[in-house]
């Protein structure tokens, strides 16, 4: 989901910044995008460094089997 999130911001900051030429009072558009394309860059980093993170991890299932057949009677 992060890198996906991370992709999306990227877009969408693109968009404000270099293709939205309409001007709304007070609101810099192109700020707007360049910060989405700034916190679409730290979230695609952080989940690429979170995602190599996971790959070294070591996980081992431990299975405990009880016998629960009766004792065998002895002759």
């Amino acid at each position: 989901m992060g890198i996906g999130l991370g992709i999306f911001l990227l877009v969408v900051g693109a968009v404000l910044k270099f293709a939205v030429q309409d001007a709304i009072p007070s609101i810099d558009l192109g700020m707007i995008g360049l910060i989405l394309m700034g916190a679409g860059a730290l979230s695609l980093v952080l989940s690429l460094i979170i995602n190599q993170q996971r790959r070294h991890t070591r996980h081992d299932a431990i299975i405990e089997h009880h016998d629960t057949t009766p004792p065998r009677e002895r002759y």
